[in-house]
């Protein structure tokens, strides 16, 4: 079960060249739940989850996965556990729909293990579950952005971990294929306890499917816990430069932050609700 798996990071600093971008970082992932990372551009979201799954090691600090350190785990072996969908993975030239979501197979194949039914189940249910069945025999390399990316959701749910990561799943959906997935996601994590971790670009998305939020600003955790907690005016303001006013989100309850902008302004509005400055966004 997921819930007997722990996730934790501890005083963790990440960087890239001389450039620090996560500094002495505490972080512990709730088991058995849907976490949702949010923050600027460039504050650490993806280099955080990058790190999580081994693939950047740290320069301080240490990630652990039931208390041990995954950089010195065998990299099959963790990949049986935790799942990574990163935010710009490359497929081989070439290759098939189906021959991508069956990679997300291989930490489950051993030396002399074949490939079984339980294999072809589980690619067919992941090709199912993200509506790519009817284009499982063609070409990556053929398809459209949105179609791609429910592809490499499905490679990541052929895996069966117990915790899954995933960074900005919903790239280049629309928006109803977007609500698709975090609904798949959802129901992934009631279904099996999968503990989730993704980051989301869209705060309101992040605040609706969230139970653990996290905002992330200059390498550090500005605020986590439940959403209502988390989404208020001031981390807006304070991680994201935006002035704004938090309401109810009528359809889930949530919190749903509606921006400032400077020409939607009512007349005669007070001074505690100037609009905030326009703020250039930085390149991802």
């Amino acid at each position: 079960m997921t819930t007997s798996h722990t996730l934790t990071a501890e005083r963790l600093t990440l960087g890239y060249g001389d450039r620090v971008v996560v500094d002495s970082l505490d972080l512990t992932v709730p088991p058995g739940k849907v976490t949702v990372i949010v923050g600027a551009n460039a504050c650490g979201k993806s280099t955080l989850l990058r790190s999580m799954s081994r693939l950047l090691a740290p320069r301080a600090g240490q990630v652990l996965l039931d208390g041990r350190q995954v950089h010195r785990m065998p990299a099959k072996e963790l990949a049986r556990t935790l799942g990574l969908l990163p935010q710009s993975p490359v497929a081989p030239e070439g290759i098939t729909v189906v021959d991508l979501v069956g990679r997300g197979r291989h930490p489950h194949q051993g030396v002399f293990t074949r490939w079984s039914e339980k294999d072809d189940a589980a690619v067919a249910s992941a090709l199912e579950a993200t509506q790519t069945t009817e284009i499982a025999d063609r070409s990556v390399d053929e398809l459209s952005g949105g179609q791609r990316q429910r592809v490499w959701i499905a490679m990541a749910l052929a895996q069966q971990t117990d915790l899954l990561l995933l960074d900005e799943p919903t790239t280049f959906l629309d928006a109803s294929h977007q609500i698709e997935v975090l609904d798949l996601l959802t129901d992934l994590n009631r279904a099996r306890g999968t503990t989730v971790v993704m980051v989301l670009h869209d705060l309101n998305l992040a605040a609706r499917y969230a139970d653990h939020l996290i905002a992330l600003a200059a390498g550090r955790i500005h605020a986590a816990g439940p959403p209502a907690a988390v989404l208020t005016e001031e981390t807006v303001a304070t991680v994201f430069g935006l002035q704004s006013r938090i309401v109810e989100d009528p359809v889930s309850g949530k919190p749903l932050m509606l921006p400032i902008g400077r020409h939607h302004v009512r007349a005669g509005a007070g001074a505690g609700e100037a609009p905030a400055a326009e703020v250039a966004e930085a390149p991802r």
